[in-house]
């Protein structure tokens, strides 16, 4: 097994309260105290606290977010913390999901459909091939690990584990080959490939992206596994030794498919009795047809569209038992972080109600076999239950992570930056859009950013117009905007592109952008979840890592969670200011080096914003500002927008070398 021990590339040591939280949580794993919370404040640097726990425990890691776009984050700091280990990317493979569902009401079925990001694809196998094949893992995902993925022991058995002078024939490999789902194609060879070449066999690993396997014989014996570069041809080294995983994570061995298929027909005469003695021979008949469909698929390749939802058949698990996810991929001793986890945790434990609701009333209406109900998202007790070192980290535990850690809290309130909570200013709510307009023109003067929260998504929508008509660049995020985009949003706001992001709930928790010098709460009087003591305080802090960070609260009353969120934002300034009086600190911006690509996996990886842009000339940046005025006076104010955009962006690149922002 290849591993090497993780080593934090350090470019800093730990400061503030960093140590005695490293320290801490240390000294209660050594203890055999299992869950732990770290209370870490925004801006106190809670991933190198984590980075350096996974250091001394040397344990592979699953951290857990809440979300895409801060897993995506997460991703990018532990890759640059680890850079010699094995750091691992893993949500949901889909641009674009439907999921399969029936409204009884209507008569609608809704057939599953789906856009599959091949790269995500790419990455989910390399998380699972890495937990298989070495310890000095760290696993970035969001809640997509607690849907089922298929059985890691089958996983293993059908992996191809070859070496110098192992005794295999070429046409016997491309056997091995095509049964686990590998393609034979000698033209637009990709992941998930072979190719024949001479008396070679190349092989492109579906979780490999720059190198692929070119395996030589001699006769029936290999005599030669070298890693070539994907671009080049290059011969990069030469290998004793590989496996080869399937491609996906539901190929099942030829005995099993036949085994299944028995069940599967078993299960379909039962289900198929019931629904005819009760009179349903609309749902029989579509049963009937739909599963014979699956059934000679899966006899005839192997697989089958849909094929999870037999997963409890082909590995032999009792109805209600949890499904194999990524969580079973790890060894027994592994470290979980739970990150934002007064938000995660709800998410995860919501997930199997609203799924179990969906499939039954496709059970119901002839759609789906009952088995289909054992392809879920794991349940709270069964989670829990295959975890077992755990940290919880955020700046607001909840009752549940209180409890789940026995009250055992680790504060990290100092920041090594020296920089305090920022002051909170409360404003009657009567004229806040006025002086929310006020107050941005006088941030914007400075250079700075700003963040904005309100209630509604109309609400965000109609504030950006009217800043739009005062000459604000000025953008929205809610829950419709997609994942994606909200990456080119904070990425916009960070190079100066928009100086405004408005919002609801979704500029709150992981959002880290050190530009942002106010934030603005509209109708914090509003009492609610997006008003809540946890809420409020995430807000907040939002406006943490910058020096000058300010927030203003527009309420005409002073609510129970406002004057719990203004007295912890006093005790935390207070612990600050001591320690920066004692140490002698100025404190400083955050400085943090902006992404060249936070969409990072989408499937169009050619952004005209990420290519180098001291390769736009002059005579091409003045032929896309004549675009742009041409497009202005035709009326198009869609590509107008676009391309003035787009000259921003370029504009702002050049302006921050090494693409940081101070």
């Amino acid at each position: 097994m290849l591993s090497l021990p993780f080593q934090i590339a350090r470019p800093f040591s730990p400061s503030g309260d960093q140590p005695s939280a490293i320290a801490s949580l240390g000294s209660l794993f050594k203890k055999k105290k299992h869950r732990n919370t770290l209370l870490g404040v925004t801006g106190s640097g809670k991933t190198f606290t984590v980075a350096n726990v996974i250091q001394e425990l040397q344990s592979p890691t699953l951290v857990l977010a809440h979300n895409k776009t801060l897993a995506s984050q997460l991703f990018q700091e532990f890759k640059l913390l680890f850079p010699n280990n094995a750091v691992e990317y893993f949500v949901s493979y889909y641009d674009y999901y439907q999921p399969e569902a029936y409204i009884p009401s209507s008569d609608t079925y809704i057939e599953k459909d789906a856009r599959i990001n091949e790269r995500i694809e790419r990455m989910r196998n390399s998380a699972t091939a890495s937990l298989l094949s070495r310890s000095d893992v760290v696993v970035v995902s969001s809640v997509s690990c607690i849907y089922g993925l298929g059985d890691p022991g089958v996983y293993q058995e059908l992996a191809l584990h070859l070496s110098l002078g192992f005794s295999e024939s070429r046409m016997g490999l491309i056997r091995k080959l095509a049964r686990t789902q590998h393609r034979r194609l000698e033209v637009g060879f990709q992941p998930g490939s072979f190719r024949m070449r001479g008396s070679a066999v190349e092989v492109w690993p579906i979780y490999e992206e720059e190198t692929f396997l070119r395996l030589e014989f001699k006769g029936e014996e290999i005599v030669a596994i070298l890693k070539v570069d994907v671009v080049t041809g290059e011969i990069l080294s030469e290998c004793g030794e590989v496996t080869i995983y399937p491609v996906g994570h539901y190929v099942q061995p030829e005995e099993k498919i036949s085994r299944t298929v028995s069940l599967i027909e078993k299960e379909l005469r039962e289900r198929l009795g019931y629904l005819r003695s009760n009179n349903k021979e609309l749902e029989a008949e579509r049963l009937k047809r739909r599963v014979e469909n699956d059934i000679e698929e899966l006899v005839e390749y192997g697989y089958c569209r849909g094929i999870e939802n037999y997963s409890s058949l082909f590995e032999g698990r009792a109805d209600g038992q949890p499904p194999f996810t990524l969580l079973n991929y790890f060894p027994d001793n592994f470290l979980t972080v739970i990150d934002e986890s007064h938000v995660t945790l709800p998410q995860v434990y919501g997930m199997v109600k609203g799924d179990n609701s969906r499939k039954k009333t496709l059970i119901d209406y002839g759609f789906r076999l009952p088995s289909a109900l054992n392809n879920r998202p794991l349940a709270e007790p069964e989670f829990e239950g295959l975890l077992d070192k755990v940290i919880y980290t955020t700046a607001t535990p909840t009752k549940r992570e209180l409890l789940l850690s026995a009250n055992s809290v680790v504060e990290q309130i100092v920041r090594p930056t020296g920089l305090v909570d920022p002051e909170i200013d409360v404003r009657p709510a009567a004229n806040q859009v006025e002086d929310c307009l006020y107050q941005i023109q006088k941030i914007v003067k400075r250079n700075q950013r700003v963040l904005v929260t309100t209630l509604t998504k109309r609400s965000a929508e109609e504030l950006t117009d009217f800043l739009h008509e005062h000459s604000v660049k000025a953008a929205y995020m809610h829950a419709d905007i997609d994942t994606l985009k909200r990456s080119e949003l904070i990425r916009d706001l960070r190079l100066g592109v928009i100086d405004v992001l408005v919002g609801i709930n979704l500029l709150r928790e992981g959002l880290d952008i050190p530009e942002v010098s106010l934030v603005l709460i509209l109708d914090a009087d509003s009492e609610g979840f997006l008003r809540s003591e946890t809420s409020l305080i995430q807000t907040c802090g939002r406006a943490a890592r910058h020096v000058d960070g300010r927030v203003i609260m527009y309420a005409d009353r002073e609510t129970k969670s406002i004057g719990a969120t203004i007295r912890e934002a006093t005790r935390r300034r207070l612990i600050q200011l001591d320690y920066n009086k004692k140490h002698k600190i100025t404190p400083e911006s955050v400085e943090k080096p902006i992404s060249k690509d936070l969409k990072l996996f989408t499937e169009d990886e050619d952004f005209s914003e990420d290519k180098d842009k001291s390769a736009v000339s002059e005579k091409e940046l003045k032929h896309l500002k004549e675009e742009m005025f041409s497009a202005a006076s035709d009326l198009n104010f869609e590509k107008a927008i676009e391309l003035r955009d787009q000259l921003s962006r370029i504009e702002a690149g050049r302006s921050v070398p090494n693409g940081k922002v101070k």
